[in-house]
């Protein structure tokens, strides 16, 4: 086993966790896993954050996320697995966290590694639209006079 490949084994696996279950901020500083032995020449990244406000316009007191997590992981492992084999990537990885979030807290982390930045960022562009649409997963934004809406972008 390539030191690359045991690094890559030591991160957890792309899914859905529990906000008590992984630390987005910890997994970014491990980022060097996927990228330390030089083999892929691009890294990009996208963090999803929950907003304080909504797309509306009201004022997001917390977002709360619900995940089916059998189909989520499924899905979400397909997602990576597809868009690495169509865009070249050496590593396509989804991390979605499910639970209750306050404006500003991190939700998701999506990374991606490939030999060149285009095809890097044409897989981050596609892992990101598909992890919206395909996994179970299901977000409310409760605002801060108490109502509520789900929302699916």
């Amino acid at each position: 086993m390539s030191v690359e490949e045991e690094g890559l084994k030591s991160l957890p696996s792309p899914g859905v966790y529990a906000e008590h279950e992984l630390r987005i901020g910890e997994l970014l500083s491990n980022l060097s896993r996927i990228y330390g032995s030089g083999s892929s020449g691009a890294v990009v990244v996208f963090l999803g954050v929950a907003r304080r406000e909504s797309r509306t316009g009201k004022e997001v007191k917390y977002l709360e996320i619900e995940a089916y997590e059998e189909n989520a992981n499924l899905e979400i492992n397909k997602i990576c697995r597809e868009v690495s084999e169509k865009h070249g990537a050496s590593y396509v990885g989804i991390w979605h966290l499910y639970g209750r979030f306050n404006p500003g807290e991190p939700v998701v982390l999506v990374v991606v590694a490939a030999r060149q930045r285009a095809a890097a960022f044409n897989a981050l562009r596609e892992a990101v639209e598909r992890y919206k649409k395909e996994p179970a997963l299901f977000k409310k934004e409760v605002y801060i006079d108490d109502s509520h809406a789900w929302v699916t972008e």
